[in-house]
Protein backbone atom coordinates (compact mmCIF):
# COMPACT_ATOMS: atom_id res chain seq x y z
CA UNK A 1 0.00 0.00 0.00
CA UNK A 2 1.39 3.45 -1.02
CA UNK A 3 -0.76 6.47 -0.06
CA UNK A 4 0.94 9.80 -1.80
CA UNK A 5 -0.14 13.42 0.37
CA UNK A 6 -0.16 16.03 -1.73
CA UNK A 7 -1.93 19.94 -1.48
CA UNK A 8 -0.07 21.66 0.82
CA UNK A 9 1.01 25.19 0.62
CA UNK A 10 1.14 28.71 2.17
CA UNK A 11 -2.43 30.50 2.55
CA UNK A 12 -3.03 33.54 4.60
CA UNK A 13 -5.14 32.97 8.06
CA UNK A 14 -9.02 32.55 6.85
CA UNK A 15 -8.13 31.43 4.07
CA UNK A 16 -8.70 27.83 2.68
CA UNK A 17 -6.47 24.40 1.39
CA UNK A 18 -7.67 20.86 -0.10
CA UNK A 19 -5.44 18.14 0.85
CA UNK A 20 -5.39 15.23 -0.97
CA UNK A 21 -4.17 11.57 -0.22
CA UNK A 22 -4.07 9.30 -2.95
CA UNK A 23 -3.91 5.27 -2.21
CA UNK A 24 -2.91 2.50 -4.09
CA UNK A 25 -1.50 -1.20 -3.99
CA UNK A 26 -4.51 -2.67 -3.26
CA UNK A 27 -8.60 -2.72 -2.98
CA UNK A 28 -9.83 -0.79 -0.46
CA UNK A 29 -12.78 -1.03 1.82
CA UNK A 30 -12.66 -2.24 5.15
CA UNK A 31 -10.85 0.63 6.10
CA UNK A 32 -10.15 3.45 7.97
CA UNK A 33 -8.41 6.78 7.05
CA UNK A 34 -7.07 9.53 8.71
CA UNK A 35 -5.09 12.88 8.57
CA UNK A 36 -2.52 13.50 11.17
CA UNK A 37 -0.45 16.97 11.46
CA UNK A 38 2.59 17.75 13.35
CA UNK A 39 3.50 21.25 14.00
CA UNK A 40 7.24 22.63 14.28
CA UNK A 41 8.36 20.82 17.95
CA UNK A 42 5.33 18.94 18.89
CA UNK A 43 4.05 15.72 18.64
CA UNK A 44 1.95 14.52 16.18
CA UNK A 45 -1.47 14.82 16.95
CA UNK A 46 -4.74 13.09 15.10
CA UNK A 47 -6.94 15.76 12.78
CA UNK A 48 -9.73 13.40 11.21
CA UNK A 49 -10.63 10.20 10.08
CA UNK A 50 -13.81 8.04 8.58
CA UNK A 51 -14.18 4.89 6.96
CA UNK A 52 -13.22 4.34 3.57
CA UNK A 53 -17.14 4.81 2.35
CA UNK A 54 -16.47 8.22 3.67
CA UNK A 55 -19.19 7.61 6.79
CA UNK A 56 -18.35 8.01 10.34
CA UNK A 57 -16.30 11.12 10.44
CA UNK A 58 -14.83 12.05 13.78
CA UNK A 59 -12.37 15.52 14.22
CA UNK A 60 -10.52 16.29 16.92
CA UNK A 61 -12.25 19.51 18.62
CA UNK A 62 -9.78 22.67 17.20
CA UNK A 63 -11.10 21.48 13.78
CA UNK A 64 -14.76 20.99 14.17
CA UNK A 65 -17.05 22.88 11.89
CA UNK A 66 -13.62 24.09 9.81
CA UNK A 67 -11.93 20.80 8.14
CA UNK A 68 -13.99 18.39 6.02
CA UNK A 69 -12.64 14.64 5.73
CA UNK A 70 -14.14 13.25 2.58
CA UNK A 71 -13.30 10.01 0.05
CA UNK A 72 -13.43 9.20 -3.82
CA UNK A 73 -13.69 5.68 -3.42
CA UNK A 74 -13.61 5.68 -7.57
CA UNK A 75 -10.32 7.37 -7.75
CA UNK A 76 -8.93 5.77 -4.38
CA UNK A 77 -8.56 9.44 -2.64
CA UNK A 78 -8.85 10.59 0.65
CA UNK A 79 -9.75 14.20 1.15
CA UNK A 80 -9.50 16.71 3.53
CA UNK A 81 -10.90 20.38 2.89
CA UNK A 82 -9.24 22.91 5.65
CA UNK A 83 -11.39 26.04 5.97
CA UNK A 84 -10.91 28.85 8.31
CA UNK A 85 -7.31 28.51 8.61
CA UNK A 86 -5.51 29.92 11.13
CA UNK A 87 -1.45 30.16 12.22
CA UNK A 88 -1.54 27.21 14.57
CA UNK A 89 -2.76 24.97 12.09
CA UNK A 90 0.18 25.16 10.89
CA UNK A 91 2.28 21.58 10.25
CA UNK A 92 2.87 18.73 8.19
CA UNK A 93 0.10 16.89 7.68
CA UNK A 94 -0.27 12.93 7.09
CA UNK A 95 -2.65 10.71 5.69
CA UNK A 96 -2.83 7.29 7.21
CA UNK A 97 -4.65 4.20 6.39
CA UNK A 98 -5.59 1.08 8.64
CA UNK A 99 -7.74 -1.86 8.55
CA UNK A 100 -10.96 -0.90 10.40
CA UNK A 101 -10.74 -3.80 12.77
CA UNK A 102 -6.95 -2.86 14.03
CA UNK A 103 -6.29 0.16 16.61
CA UNK A 104 -2.57 0.80 14.44
CA UNK A 105 -2.47 3.18 11.78
CA UNK A 106 0.27 0.91 9.20
CA UNK A 107 0.29 3.09 6.09
CA UNK A 108 1.82 6.68 5.99
CA UNK A 109 1.71 9.13 3.25
CA UNK A 110 4.88 11.24 2.84
CA UNK A 111 3.53 14.27 4.68
CA UNK A 112 2.38 18.08 2.88
CA UNK A 113 3.32 21.03 4.76
CA UNK A 114 0.78 23.61 5.56
CA UNK A 115 1.47 27.33 5.94
CA UNK A 116 -0.81 29.64 7.65
CA UNK A 117 0.75 33.28 7.88
CA UNK A 118 -1.23 35.91 10.18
Amino acid sequence: VQLQASGGGLVQAGGSLRLSCAASGRTFSNDIVAWFRQAPGKEREFVTNCFWNGQRTYYVDSVKGRFTISTDNAKNTVYLQMNSLKPEDTAVYYCALRRAYTSDYDYWGQGTLVTVSS
